[in-house]
């Protein structure tokens, strides 16, 4: 939060508000504009991800404006940042902008970003230290030690019982960890004694002071606490100083999984510490991706719930008719009783239950027990079994036919799964949610609102100048395959995989080895198959491609087709996306 602090007022002091978000309840950006630049500010609130800093990653903004964002559009719009101010070491931001009220004076208004897991919050303050209003209303029912409401005095956070490296020694850190309990982890025992320090930050000083050992501070030797002593000084000054330079720690799978002010070491092999150039680029690129999936999870609820309980729906039919397919199967039986009794009806008089009759059909001729029913003639009886035989025949034929629908439609459906996990934007979703619609599963709502436009699919280029087209949905894969590609078009999807449709545009070229595989590479990585190696990716003429009649979307049959095998490069897929852009 220091670092943050000094990349807001370095660039942004004196910038003006030129427009203020809310993509949704959790979140705002800034936008701010100085004489020669213009920064998006970001506060989350957000439980797992809260922060702030300057972003590149701005979130789609709804149609309607919230009520709090429009309370501060009416009050901060053409504000100017005049300071932010950081209580010691706290979570907490406080932007203080210079803003005109209703009557034409100068005011200065506050902003409070607090940062504190499940509860923090962004509260604007007037100028008198009242509470405008806040992103989270905290009442009496749901705090008794600090209310946070519109008219009351805004108060600070109550604060821990820990010590701020900016106002003691770290002697005074050291004496704190004598008196915890003797058998505290080091890292605990940190963390619990100093402000503003996160755990993988007090998990780094027991790993450099241990020599990669656990320790606990019962068993620390003198030379251990010197070593400790000496990591709390460097810190300190690092602190005092605004020192230190961000840090990313990401997984061997190019997954973040930790970050920080100084270089982490605890990790060893098993992860890649690479440094960042700025603060804000760091945390945009540790909560980039989960931030999006997260805000498309909150969106997709719905869709997810109707995609759910179809496919469980379909699930138990297709187990119900396998199981009563497997019933039809004795229906040889029937016939053969049947043809026995027509065969023996001289040995049969009416009134019988059962009879036994020498079975013809085997070989070994055995005797087979024949249940009858008394209050019918053998005739009759044997009519009853031809007519079971018949019944069951018929019902296998139904029921394969209906078995096999049901696998298709669940396929449908799996494709529409992998789609809805990829979309990144609301548009993505709408059209989604519109080809549901239109299959039957959602029903159509009364609008005034035109539907949006479709989307124009993923663009790319070969390293070599091919293009390279990727349909973002169903809808979109058959626009692109049926409609816009050119019969000499090499089209390209993942083999018995969910995916998107990839079209490489040949222009009449013959398409390289080089473009059909970064081609391959796109398909397989807007796949399901995206986080596995040595994926399949068929690719044919468009010509070779046709869609049956009454097939789903994104639904078709190919043939005369390779097969090549790539494993999904994601630093190679963000690299041909930002060349991409740059063409723009």
């Amino acid at each position: 939060m220091r670092h943050i602090k000094k990349e807001i007022e370095e660039a942004a002091i004196g910038a003006r508000v030129d427009k203020i978000y809310q993509p949704n309840r959790e979140e705002m950006v800034f936008a701010l504009r100085t004489r020669t630049d213009s920064y998006k500010l970001l506060l989350s609130a957000r439980a797992n991800s809260a922060r702030i800093h300057f972003t590149r990653f701005v979130p789609e903004n709804p149609k309607v404006p919230p009520m709090l964002c429009m309370l501060l559009r009416k009050r901060l719009s053409g504000a100017k940042l005049a300071a932010v101010r950081q209580p010691a070491l706290e979570r907490l931001l406080l932007l203080d902008f210079d803003a005109v009220n209703e009557l034409g004076d100068e005011v200065r208004l506050t902003l409070a970003v607090e940062i504190m897991g499940r509860y923090s919050n962004i509260i604007l303050v007037d100028e008198n230290g009242k509470i405008v209003d806040a992103l989270k209303r905290v009442d009496a029912e749901m705090s008794s030690e600090r209310l946070v409401l519109p008219g009351l005095t805004y108060l600070l956070p109550p604060p821990q019982n820990k010590l701020c490296l900016l106002e003691v020694e770290p002697q005074a850190v050291l004496d704190r960890l004598h008196a915890l309990p003797a058998n505290t982890a080091l890292s605990k025992a940190l963390l619990s004694a100093m402000q503003g320090v996160s755990p993988v930050v007090c998990r780094e000083i027991e790993h450099v002071t241990g020599r990669g050992l656990d320790l606990c501070t019962q068993d620390m030797t003198e030379e251990q606490w010197d070593r400790l002593r000496f990591f709390l000084n460097r810190m300190a000054e690092t602190v005092q100083n605004s020192g230190g330079a961000p840090y990313m720690v990401t997984s061997l799978e190019h997954k973040p999984m930790d970050f920080s002010f100084m270089n982490i070491t605890q990790y060893g092999t098993a992860a890649v510490v690479t440094r960042q150039e700025h603060f804000s680029e760091l945390l945009d690129a540790f909560y980039a991706g989960r931030d999006r999936l997260e805000r498309m999870r909150a969106r997709s609820q719905d869709l997810l719930r109707v995609l759910s309980n179809a496919s469980d729906r379909l699930s138990r039919k297709i187990n119900l008719q396998r199981a009563e397919l497997e019933r039809c199967a004795e229906r040889d039986h029937l016939r053969v009783c049947g043809d026995l009794i027509s065969a023996s009806m001289y040995q049969i008089e009416k009134g019988q239950t059962s009879v036994e009759l020498q079975n013809f059909y085997d070989e070994a001729a055995p005797i087979l027990k024949i249940k009858l029913d008394p209050a019918l003639t053998p005739a009759q009886n044997a009519q009853k079994y031809y007519k079971a035989y018949r019944k069951a025949r018929t019902a296998e034929e139904k029921l394969t036919e209906q078995i096999q629908q049901a696998q298709q439609e669940l396929e449908y459906l799996d494709t529409v799964f992998e789609e809805l996990s990829r979309a990144s934007v609301e548009r993505d979703l709408s059209e989604i949610r519109l080809e549901l619609v239109e299959q039957g599963y959602i029903r159509a709502q009364k609008s005034r609102q035109k539907p949006p436009a479709a989307a124009a699919p993923l663009e790319f280029t070969s390293s070599d100048g091919f293009r390279i087209l990727v349909g973002r949905n169903n809808r979109q894969n058959d626009r692109l395959t049926m409609k816009e590609a050119n019969n000499n078009d090499l089209w390209l999807h993942t083999k018995n995989i969910p995916g998107s449709h990839t079209i490489l545009v040949t222009e009449g070229r013959e398409p390289s080895e080089t473009a059909i595989r970064e081609a391959a590479l796109l398909a397989a990585a807007h796949s399901r198959g995206r986080e596995s190696s040595q994926v399949p990716v068929d690719y044919t003429q468009v010509r070779h491609v046709s869609k049956p009649s009454g097939a789903k979307p994104g639904m078709v049959i190919y043939v005369d087709y390779n097969t090549i095998y790539v494993t999904p490069d994601r630093d190679f897929v963000e690299h041909l996306k930002q060349e991409e852009a740059k063409r723009r």
